[in-house]
């Protein structure tokens, strides 16, 4: 595993490239973007944004530490209340012989933020798959 952060995150971008796109003309292409990216620059801001990331998480403050996790919540909130809840509150309201229309919420910017979290904590499991140890 290498010791620098962009070197690292070049190692992870490449193998998930291997994995997620299966024509090795595409992935020629990708493997391109992501080292102009890291020439660009991109990826050491990127590295510092981790940086960040775990002092945010090590913190003991709850507002420092705790917006990640409210804000996952607050989509798991979301999704229950629009796949779950709707449906069945309007089901049973109907059987009743009140049928309402249950609020619908912008999933298209719901989603989007999850898939944003969900695509970090895909990074985290490809690392817990290959055995990386964090040292703190």
């Amino acid at each position: 595993m290498a010791l620098d952060p962009i070197t690292a995150i070049l190692n992870v971008g490449n193998s998930l490239i291997e994995r997620l796109i299966p024509d090795k003309n595409a992935q020629e292409q990708a493997k391109a973007a992501l080292v102009q990216m890291q020439a660009q620059g991109e990826l050491s801001q990127l590295a510092g944004q981790l940086e960040i990331n775990k002092t945010e998480a090590s913190s003991s403050s709850l507002f420092v530490a705790g917006w990640r996790p409210a804000v996952g919540w607050t989509c798991a909130a979301g999704l229950v209340s629009q796949f779950i809840i709707s449906p069945l509150a309007t089901w049973l309201a109907s059987l009743l012989g009140y049928p309402i229309r249950y609020p619908e919420l912008d999933m298209g910017t719901l989603l989007t933020l999850l898939f944003g979290m969900l695509g970090l904590g895909g990074l985290r499991t490809y690392e817990k798959t290959q055995d990386v140890v964090h040292k703190h």
